[in-house]
Order: C-alpha cells, then sequence, then structure tokens
C-alpha cells in the first residue's frame, strides 16, 4: 500500500529484510526500522499516519495501544484493514504453520468498516469492500489520498 501514497512518505517496519523490500519498491521515501508500539518520531510530526493491516491480528488491548501511539505522532489516522467478508467468524485464533514445520497461533480480526470506524472512535467509511475496508478518522481530511 505504501506505493499508492502520495506526498513525503515515511514508512516503518520492525523487519530489516521487509525494509529492504520496501526501499527497492517505493523510490523516493523513507523507511525507518522501528517498533510501532514507540514510534521513534516526535510528538505531531506527522499530518497523517497509515495503518495498514495491522489492527488485525493485534487483540484489543494491543489496538488500542497502537492507536494512541498513532495519534501521538499524527493527529489524522486513515486504516486499512482486511474485510469482514472474507471470513466466517470475525475474531479468533489462528493456527498458522511456518516453512520448517513448526506452527504457532496468531489472533485474526476482520473489520465490518463500521466497526472499524468505531474502533476509531468515529471516523468515515472511505471504502468498504469485499477483500479489504478503509476508514479516515474524524478529523483526517484526505488532502492528498
Amino acid at each position: 500500500m505504501t506505493l499508492h501514497l502520495k506526498g513525503e512518505v515515511v514508512g516503518l517496519d520492525q523487519s530489516a529484510a521487509m525494509l529492504e523490500i520496501a526501499r527497492g519498491r517505493v523510490l523516493g521515501a523513507t523507511f525507518v526500522q522501528g517498533d510501532a508500539f514507540d514510534l521513534p518520531f516526535p510528538d505531531g510530526a506527522f499530518d497523517r499516519a497509515f495503518v495498514g493491516n495491522l489492527l488485525g491480528v493485534l487483540p484489543p488491548p494491543a489496538r488500542a495501544a497502537l492507536l494512541e501511539e498513532a495519534r501521538r505522532v499524527a493527529s489524522k489516522l486513515v486504516v486499512f484493514e482486511t474485510s469482514a467478508a472474507l471470513a466466517e467468524k470475525a475474531e479468533h485464533w489462528q493456527e498458522r504453520t511456518l516453512s520448517n514445520g513448526s506452527y504457532y497461533e496468531i489472533y485474526r480480526r476482520y473489520f465490518a468498516a463500521e466497526d472499524l470506524a468505531e474502533e476509531l472512535g468515529g471516523g468515515r467509511v472511505l471504502f468498504d469492500g469485499e477483500h479489504f475496508v478503509v476508514v479516515v478518522s474524524q478529523e483526517a481530511d484526505l488532502g492528498q489520498f
């Protein structure tokens, strides 16, 4: 999704390998390795924060913490998540198998657009599709998005 953002873009990931891939795909953007729960940016550093495909793998307390940290660096949020239309149950634990045969469980939440807007404390549904939903916080004007 970062490839489609307009304006000056700063991307963040905890994985150095993923950042290398992003640097090769999104020329002109700045990429920083860091923790989304402790962003390495000062308060109010950005006009908008884009959160993509992250809230859906976080249990509710962690989602709230992530949104609080995102709002610390940008009061306007744009959130992209996997649609509830893709799952029989909106919220559950999933077993994942690694290439070495081991497995682990992850929490998974699929969002209906209205539920995601409510989770943001109010917002406007920008897109409500079969595969994904996009919601902007109440404060956000889309500007260059």
